[in-house]
């Protein structure tokens, strides 16, 4: 039990506050602040908070340039529709019997309008 006793350090609490307290913008500007025992205690979380900064960054990145593209998408799908009704516009001007009969006469395909209504044909079934 003794050589576990003799293994134990002891921190000297003056001394950290010292450290602490003795911060200068020198130690911070050639890089002798991230030598100090404090802060080497501090670096796993300090990594974890520079992880969780570039995920924040990445993530704000992605979402903009997902708005982006759903903005072009709803630019495109109106388009779309103008074109879509316009063509449904014509197509309708196109089916109506007076532009199906004169269609016929620029073409010359000899073509008339019926006069009478056509036939209807029905099959009569075989009895047995």
């Amino acid at each position: 039990m003794t050589e576990e006793h003799q293994n134990i350090e002891f921190i000297d609490l003056e001394q950290e506050k010292k450290e602490i307290k003795s911060f200068s913008l020198r130690d911070l500007l050639d890089g002798s602040i991230l030598t100090r025992k404090i802060v080497s205690q501090q670096l796993p979380f300090i990594l974890f908070l520079t992880f969780l900064a570039v995920i924040y960054i990445s993530n704000r990145y992605h979402a903009e340039r997902i708005f982006r593209k759903v903005n072009e998408i709803q630019i495109e799908v109106k388009n779309l529709r103008a074109e879509q009704i316009t063509t449904t516009a014509k197509l309708m001007n196109l089916s109506k019997p007076s532009a199906v009969s004169q269609l016929v006469e620029e073409r010359g395909l000899e073509l008339k309008e019926l006069s009478k209504p056509p036939k209807v044909l029905t099959k009569r079934k075989k009895n047995r």
